[in-house]
């Protein structure tokens, strides 16, 4: 059996998230939970004609059936930044609800490959690492924050600037690589539409929500990939993804960036990690970039550690 928990089901991620993930005859069993209207979600997916069934699990109480023998958990619960609301206000709620999601996945499915999407991820990865850290079940090659939106936007965008270029197949990696095809004005353009995609979305919803369906999609695919890579048997997968660096000591990274965690391509097998790929050639336009995201960064990465490390729950 392989049991897939989505934790936030109900919400503008999990739902499209849950619809994806339906489809995917490798999972045997969809455990959907949420702190409310999970049960209508679980109802109406149950009735698509893939072969896994499809479970509702509503409230705290409920959380440890959702988790148990689950293979993947995949965490897009937290909240919207509302009007009033300070980051730290968001980052507070958003690494309180992470944390005690984590807690008890260490307690019921310390095993499984953790997929995490709830903002900020540069901190709340960090923070499910410390919490497994906690109760002596952490293995970093089983732990993942996915990145994946920002590569699909990428591969979107690119599409539309260079016709040539088929945005199913077309692979960007965010940091590194190579742009011989673009223009600096190009670069320029597609770095900032990358960068600040998000509002893009949040100003064309006019303040009604944010990007939920194309986040749904990234996580859906990453998820997927796992699946193939631990169940499926498949070799040779490598999907960008933010992950601790501790997960393959060979990599040079750390060395580089003086990062715990960073998101590069990464190449999944039947235990989470495989191999991290190095950030690889960078122009000087590139390596600046990188110099400034570092900075923030590791700000964030405390930000998350601390935050387990200070509260007085854990």
């Amino acid at each position: 059996m392989v049991k897939v928990a989505v934790l936030g089901a109900a919400g503008g991620i999990g739902q499209p998230l849950s619809l994806l993930l339906k489809q995917n005859t490798l999972i045997s069993h969809l455990a959907l939970y949420d702190l409310v209207n999970v049960p209508g979600v679980a109802a109406d997916l149950s009735h698509i004609n893939t072969p896994s069934k499809v479970t509702a699990h509503l409230g705290s109480d409920n959380l440890k059936d959702a988790l148990v023998d689950a293979h993947v958990v995949v965490i897009p619960a937290g909240v919207p930044r509302k009007p009033g609301m300070t980051r730290d206000d968001l980052f507070k709620i958003n690494a309180g609800i992470v944390r005690d999601l984590a807690t008890a996945a260490s307690k019921y499915c310390p095993k499984a490959f953790m997929l995490i999407i709830s903002n900020p991820v540069n901190s709340t990865v960090p923070i499910v690492a410390e919490v497994f850290k906690k109760a002596g079940v952490y293995d970093p090659k089983r732990l993942f924050g996915v990145s994946t939106l920002d590569v699909v936007r990428a591969s979107r965008f690119v599409s539309e600037v260079s016709a040539e270029l088929n945005p199913v197949d077309t692979r960007v990696t965010v940091i590194g690589g190579h742009s011989e095809k673009f223009t600096q004005e190009q670069i320029d353009a597609l770095t900032h539409r990358i960068q600040f995609g998000g509002d893009e979305v949040v100003k064309a919803k006019d303040g009604a929500g944010s990007a939920t369906l194309s986040m749904a999609y990234a996580g859906a695919r990453f998820a997927i990939h796992i699946l193939e890579a631990s169940v499926g048997g498949k070799s040779g997968i490598i999907e960008p993804t933010y992950v601790d660096l501790l997960s393959d000591p060979s990599n040079d990274i750390k060395a580089l960036t003086g990062c715990d965690y960073f998101a590069t391509n990464v190449e999944l097998g039947p235990d989470g990690v495989q191999k991290v790929h190095p950030v690889g050639q960078l122009s000087d336009y590139e390596k600046k970039l990188l110099e400034a995201c570092v900075v923030e960064l590791k700000g964030s990465i405390k930000k998350g550690i601390d935050f387990v490390n200070t509260d007085s729950k854990m």
